[in-house]
């Protein structure tokens, strides 16, 4: 729409508006009046019917005498309300005055009102081209050292000098993941940031879609959340590997929220909301905010409920065993236990039926058990920091080696 369209278009709606309220301003003048002198008209009518009423014998002097009585207090009432319309409505001084301050002062309050908060001569602008300029705005955006130095976070350029020449020498992928876990858990990012970088270059084309999604995670968590252009490209080979990957997705669409495309945040974020693994903290993350977001692209979703399977004793279980025997209710107990294991080995699950299976043995006692499915867990979740890391804390607080 063009400039003249626009003001053309504003200026009727305010010539509209303002003839509304004139209308309803000037109706307030004779609606008191009109009402009394409707009532009246009622009253007379009564009036007539009584004593139609009476020549008719339906009713005594009696009772046409009270009935007069009571209408003709009616009417007084009447009568003193049309006398005061004229008070009570608005008299032709305040009339004039209430248009005036309307045309003097809310027209052009309202035009100061949008002069300061709205946009005076700013083009409409189609979808695309919206786009377009949101994805130039995130093509252009702070590079991760730029970032960090906003965030006055920069790098460590004594520990860098160190750390490339220690990692120099370093060729055992095996052994820099286990370092890039340990800085990782320790919050040492610039260290954890380093070590992947080697790690990659280790590996060359070999390096599989959690290498470059767990550089991209050192990155992100290095910046306190923001996803640099560095952590792009590591995300774009982590999803050229294996698409799928739940942790590379969920980081790019924190990208794409970080530059206002909402709505590819959402074409990312939506399989992982309705199927992706059950207890990973990115899971939780996108199901608490997913409809936020559809709702700012524009796209009607409503968040399917998610019936995933038990993963142990639920709260009816517990109550039946608190009314068991002691030696039956720890037959109860490690059956359950025996099932999740089982199920665990065959079909797999989340890190959190992992934890879950790791602290109950070790509530039963059974340590070395415990340990065996720690370390399996381990190698389940490798290359995992955040879940390893929650692994770990289990291990840690059941007595295991961690």
């Amino acid at each position: 729409m063009a400039g003249w369209e626009f003001w053309t278009v504003a200026g009727g709606l305010a010539v509209a508006v303002v003839a509304i309220l004139a209308g309803a301003m000037r109706r307030v003048q004779t609606q008191a009046a009109d009402s009394a002198a409707s009532n009246l008209a009622v009253y007379r009518d009564q009036l007539a019917e009584i004593e139609r009423d009476l020549a008719r014998g339906t009713i005594d002097p009696d009772e046409a005498s009270r009935l007069r009585a009571e209408i003709g207090k009616r009417v007084i009432e009447a009568d003193r309300a049309r006398t005061a319309a004229p008070a009570v409505g608005m008299s032709g001084s305040a009339y004039r005055l209430g248009l005036g301050l309307i045309l003097g002062l809310g027209l052009p309050g309202t035009l100061a009102v949008y002069w300061g908060l709205g946009a005076p001569g700013y083009p409409d602008m189609e979808l695309g081209p919206r786009l377009a300029e949101l994805d130039a705005g995130m093509a252009g955006r702070p590079a991760q050292d730029t970032m960090l130095q906003t965030l006055g976070r920069a790098r460590d350029a004594g520990l860098d000098q160190r750390l490339q020449a220690e990692l120099q020498a370093a060729s055992d992928p095996e052994a820099l993941r286990s370092r890039y876990r340990v800085a990782f858990e320790a919050g040492r990012m610039q260290e954890a940031v380093r070590l992947q970088q080697r790690l990659l270059e280790v590996l060359g084309d070999s390096a599989g879609s959690n290498d470059q999604a767990n550089l991209a995670l050192a990155l992100v968590a290095e910046a306190n959340g923001y996803v640099s252009p560095e952590a792009e490209t590591a995300l774009r080979a982590s999803l050229k590997a294996d698409m799928g990957n739940e942790l590379s997705r969920y980081l790019v669409g924190e990208m794409f929220l970080q530059g206002g495309r909402f709505d590819q945040a959402f074409r990312f974020w939506r399989p992982i909301a309705e199927g992706g693994m059950p207890g990973s903290p990115w899971v939780k993350s996108i199901r608490e905010r997913i409809e936020e977001v559809a709702d700012l692209a524009g796209i009607r979703y409503a968040l399917p409920a998610t019936a995933a399977a038990p993963a142990g004793p639920t709260a009816a279980d517990m109550a039946a065993a608190g009314t068991m025997a002691p030696k039956d209710r720890q037959a109860m107990i490690e059956g359950m236990v025996a099932q999740l294991s089982d199920r665990l080995a065959t079909d797999g699950g989340s890190v959190e039926e992992w934890n879950q299976l790791i602290r109950s043995l070790a509530v039963l006692q059974r340590l070395q058990e415990a340990q065996k499915i720690y370390d399996e867990a381990k190698v389940k979740f490798a290359g995992r920091p955040s879940e390893l890391s929650f692994l770990r804390l289990a291990a840690v607080e059941t007595g295991l080696i961690p």
